[in-house]
């Protein structure tokens, strides 16, 4: 099924490189991007609810995790036999629970048993994949979806919802009233997700393939739906000019899961979806794109319940390699229109191309923003589901392998970092105090006037306090002057009030012998803060081009985009910092924005491979109007100067060709090796 494809994304964030950050907030105090889940504040504990494969099955995969009160947790997920396939490999559901809160589990046993006859040559088979649950907390039911296979999976299904069909996918819930400890017989409402009876002549509307969103659904509180049940689809829809489209739907239920009722489809190019119930209301849909170059969630927000969503729109704050996520309410019996109840807490493999990283993330505006996340596992990690537990604590369920790796992680509320937003692009935040700075002789033109050794350049910092007490700013040392106090023109501020900032317009850079010979400084201050918030750190500022023809950070020749980044980012260099002689993996996105093709051609740069002839080259000729594509072959070996500055400055020359050739250099955003 498309949605456990990994897919290799073309469009990458660079935001946050290298920049350590310290935040301060209500929900717990962040800490630095390198921080270890068991670092405090707050407590983390995991355990790995499959570590062992059972026989017949080859691996685990698809975690689903409901808390039903009273310290009653249930977590399900596939169990394959053979191979990690999906459907429609004859997959079984299995379930471990726990009455503690998680500190401890029953034994695995399977509730939903796929089936293959390996005395007729497996031709007679069936199975079940991807659980999703359901939990009515006013009738205490407890619903499980999940597709029911037999011949063909999402890809291979045909048209029509007859159950009896084997080229149907079909869908199933079942159901527990005692906590799942006991599941009734599975009923298929594949006719009602599944709309459409022809195979041969379907119409508008109808739905060739589609499956329950692994993970969990909501029930609604507020307003006229209170009560309401519902779980996510997402389906291969017949349009009005005969294309296909994945599209998502609400099925939802107003009569405690004795019916189901599908809304209407939303989107194109969406794929797993959740929902989760806003401080107001309204439903937030937060959907993974089937578009492998989004690198992003799609959201929509419907008004009636989930029945319906408005226009879908990109949440580009949520970086995301094509992959299962999940949201949730941070105080799900918070009273509407409160400050908790506008909390929301977001769980997902927190990187731009690759399944790594599962993070969970704040948000205290009902999603509008959200805060920085908190890593839940470095390294791979996949599929997650997050739901509240008993007060205060969170429960995430995610993959770490394909195999063995179904994790169970619980942690409290002063784990999560605070929802303040990470600082824009070229801003570091110490202590909750933001920082950033710019060169300000801007009308200098440095390609008839470049700069000489012993000349200087004149620099503005700006700082903001974001605490919300009174804090001292005081520079300690740095590549300016004046700029460390004592003396006048220094950038020291002693009585800096809650949300005041000011500008520090004084320091000036002398220029030196070897940064005429390179080309740029880069801008490199210490800085203290006390009163309120504590801390201290260091800023890098972009580089500051010193002649003509050299761009910073990144830039465009000749209408052609080209940015880049460190891809290593489940490295901790603050724990583990690079040593001279070890390469650094980075990736450059070059985008063709004229009307024309174009070739382009990196002629210089401090990485290799890199530069044409030869394999692992970011050449690309005949890129077309609009076209991009991603370089991910770059490797930087670090020098012991980049070790003695403590990083490097990506530095590149590209050629683009479009009938004439146009040059350029451009630098990049520093890259911290400690």
């Amino acid at each position: 099924m498309p949605q456990n494809h990994h897919r290799t994304l073309r469009s990458l964030s660079a935001a946050g490189l290298g920049v350590v950050t310290l935040l301060a907030g209500a929900l717990g105090t962040a800490m630095p991007a390198s921080a270890a889940p068991t670092d405090p504040p707050g407590t983390f504990t995991e355990q790995n609810l499959a570590p062992t494969l059972v026989s017949p099955f080859a691996a685990y995969r698809i975690p689903a995790l409901s808390y039903l009160g009273n310290g009653v947790v249930v977590a399900a997920w596939d169990g394959r036999p053979t191979n990690a396939a999906d459907s429609p490999n004859p997959n079984s559901i299995v379930l471990r629970r726990s009455t503690d809160g998680g500190a401890t589990w029953d034994t695995q046993r399977t509730v939903l048993a796929g089936f293959q006859d390996s005395a007729n040559g497996g031709a007679a088979k069936y199975g079940y994949s991807d659980p999703s649950f359901v939990y009515d907390a006013v009738a205490n039911k407890l619903f499980l979806f999940s597709v029911y296979s037999q011949d063909a999976g999402f890809t291979a299904s045909t048209f029509g919802n007859d159950d009896a069909n084997r080229n149907v996918i079909s869908a199933q819930v079942s159901e527990s009233t005692d906590g799942g400890v006991t599941w009734g017989t599975p009923r298929l409402i594949t006719s009602v997700v599944k709309p459409g009876t022809s195979t041969s002549n379907p119409q508008t509307g109808d739905v060739r393939a589609m499956f329950a969103s692994s993970g969990e659904g909501i029930q609604l509180k507020y307003g006229a739906y209170a009560g309401r049940l519902i779980q996510q689809f997402a389906g291969d829809v017949r349009q009005s000019g005969g294309s296909n489209a994945i599209q998502a739907y609400s099925v939802y239920s107003d009569d405690h899961g004795a019916t189901w009722v599908k809304g209407a489809n939303v989107g194109t190019q969406m794929d797993e979806n959740k929902t989760v119930e806003l401080s107001d209301g309204r439903v937030m849909l937060n959907s993974r794109s089937n578009n492998a170059a989004d690198n992003a969630r799609k959201v929509a927000i419907s008004t009636d319940g989930g029945a319906s969503y408005g226009a879908v729109t990109m949440d580009t704050n949520l970086s995301d390699p094509a992959n299962n996520a999940a949201i949730t309410r941070l105080f799900p019996d918070a009273a509407a229109g409160t400050a908790d109840a506008r909390k929301l807490v977001f769980t997902n493999a927190n990187h731009a191309d690759n399944r790594q990283n599962v993070s969970a993330r704040v948000s205290c505006d009902d999603g509008a923003t959200w805060g920085v996340p908190r890593t839940i596992r470095s390294g791979f990690s996949a599929y997650s589901t997050v739901t509240r537990l008993e007060s205060g604590q969170l429960g995430v369920l995610y993959e770490s392998s394909y195999s063995t790796g179904i994790m169970f992680a619980k942690f409290n509320d002063a784990w999560l970092n605070s929802c303040t937003p990470p600082a824009a692009a070229g801003i570091t935040t110490i202590a909750g105090v933001e920082i950033s700075g710019t060169r300000t002789d801007a009308a200098r033109n440095l390609v008839t006037n470049p700069y000489a050794a012993g000349e200087t350049v004149s620099y503005s910092f700006t700082v903001t306090n974001k605490n919300a007490g009174t804090v001292a700013v005081t520079p300690s040392s740095g590549n300016f002057a004046p700029f460390v106090p004592p003396g006048t023109g220094n950038c020291r501020y002693l009585s800096l009030a809650a949300g005041a900032g000011y500008t520090c317009s004084t320091p000036l850079h002398t220029v030196t012998v070897a940064e005429v010979s390179q080309g740029y400084f880069v801008p490199d201050t210490s800085w203290a803060i006390t009163g309120a918030a504590t801390g201290s750190g260091n800023v890098l500022g972009t580089p500051v081009p010193l002649a003509g023809g050299i761009q910073a950070p990144n830039g465009s020749i000749a209408g052609v985009t080209i940015t880049g980044a460190r891809t290593d980012t489940a490295r901790d260099f603050v724990a583990n910092p690079y040593v001279a002689g070890e390469t650094v993996s980075y990736q450059f996105t070059v985008k063709n924005t004229t009307a024309g093709t174009l070739t382009v051609a990196p002629t210089a740069g401090n990485f290799a491979p890199f530069v044409p002839p030869g394999t692992g080259n970011c050449r690309y000729t005949n890129l077309g109007a609009g076209a991009s594509y991603v370089c991910s072959t770059p490797l930087h070996t670090v020098t012991a100067a980049d070790v003695a500055l403590g990083y490097f400055v990506p530095d590149s020359s590209w050629n683009i060709t479009a009938g004439s050739t146009t040059s350029g250099r451009l630098l990049g955003d520093v890259v911290r090796l400690k």
